[in-house]
């Protein structure tokens, strides 16, 4: 007899391709044991974190089952759970009511979840109380014991800037032993705050991650995320009132393990030093980026009263040995309220080419004969004119 072989259908191609593409993704996953891709398991398939701990932010979930294995049937079953920490005890039964009878080699299950906010020992406690036939009441209990371990250490830095704006710097590192995918790592800013987020690359109409298409987090490895925070229109104008502004917001981080499991937690309010404005504040509006040499140009410097007083300002211009100021020198600005403001615009120019810094700038309170000055305001870099000569 002949035997003929027949020709592979698309579905057994569809099925290598899969096949391939499965094992491609198995050795790219860092969440998933090496080697793992030629015995065929996925991640589903690889053992999770042992029993014996679990990480503050995630949900702690316990399946409960109470069998009757004797004979008889028990009457007025009551199966309680508690968490007990080293600062609260928590009742976690879904029902505190008692199951009536319970026949023999039948059961009583309960599924308890408790999202888990203190590092430390837990024992989640499960008490029994039941009757038998004869009238007898009868309890029992067993204790479970696991850890709470800290997942992640968050470590933050402030920086302010010369306007209102704040930058944070928030280091966030993976203290666990497994990887973690990086779900969202987010700031809530305090309500005179507006918040942007400075970790994205815009491509095109898209907006990519600075950390890559890899969102994961691997142990001991560390990320640095950072935030700029403006000051909200109705509080930008009140000098005082940010003056002393020490609480910015919190982070919101959310996280999965290996199997899917997701952890969050929250920082307590994040507190920066307040910044040092002193009495009365100068700081520059618009500046050109590129001036021409010994060529005037124009600057806008904006003057703020942070103090609680009404002053009368004096404006002194000084020239340096690069910085010429135009204009005439010790002029009354006249008098300035608390927290509020006035545009000053002024013109000066350079005489020294490169980067030079200005500066020269003091003011005089008349009232109480104080003196504020105001070195290296900004930069401003000095290049040379070029000019085409035609002979004719």
């Amino acid at each position: 007899y002949g035997l003929s072989v027949p020709k592979q259908s698309s579905d057994t191609y569809l099925m290598f391709s899969l096949g391939d593409l499965f094992s491609r993704l198995m050795k790219e996953d860092p969440s998933t044991v090496k080697g793992a891709e030629t015995l065929m398991l996925g991640e589903m398939l690889t053992l999770p974190q042992n029993f014996g701990n679990i990480f503050l932010g995630e949900t702690f979930s316990s399946y409960i089952s109470v069998h009757n294995d004797s004979s008889q049937v028990v009457k007025d079953i009551l199966v309680k759970a508690d968490l007990q920490t080293s600062s609260q005890r928590l009742n976690l039964s879904a029902s505190n009511s008692a199951v009536a009878e319970l026949k023999p080699e039948c059961c009583i299950d309960d599924v308890i979840h408790h999202e888990v906010k203190e590092i430390g020992t837990h024992i989640l406690v499960c008490a029994v109380s039941y009757t038998t036939q004869t009238g007898e009441k009868l309890y029992f209990r067993k204790f479970f014991k696991f850890q709470v371990l800290k997942p992640l250490d968050v470590k933050t830095k402030f920086y302010n800037a010369e306007t209102d704006e704040v930058f944070l710097e928030a280091q966030i590192q993976n203290i666990t032993s497994s990887p973690m995918f990086m779900e969202k790592v987010s700031l809530e800013p305090s309500l005179m705050y507006n918040v942007s987020e400075l970790n994205t690359v815009t491509s095109g109409e898209r907006g990519e991650s600075t950390f890559g298409k890899m969102s994961y987090l691997q142990p001991m490895d560390t990320r640095q995320y950072l935030y700029c925070l403006k000051p909200k229109p109705e509080f930008a104008e009140k000098a005082g009132v940010i003056k002393g502004v020490t609480v910015i917001g919190k982070l919101d981080i959310v996280w999965k393990t290996n199997l899917g499991e997701r952890g969050r937690l929250q920082t307590s309010q994040l507190q920066r030093m307040a910044p040092g404005y002193g009495d009365v504040r100068l700081s520059l509006e618009s500046i050109p980026d590129t001036v021409n040499l010994e060529e005037p140009f124009d600057i806008t410097c904006k003057i703020t009263n942070c103090s609680e007083r009404t002053m009368d300002l004096v404006l002194e211009m000084c020239n340096t040995s690069s910085i010429h100021w135009c204009g005439v020198s010790g002029r009354q600005l006249g008098k300035l309220s608390p927290s509020s403001s006035l545009f000053l615009p002024l013109k000066l120019l350079c005489s020294v080419q490169g980067l030079q810094s200005i500066s020269g700038l003091r003011l005089t309170d008349t009232f109480l004969k104080r003196t504020y000055e105001y070195d290296d305001i900004a930069q401003v870099c000095v290049v040379v004119t070029v000019v085409k000569l035609s002979i004719l």
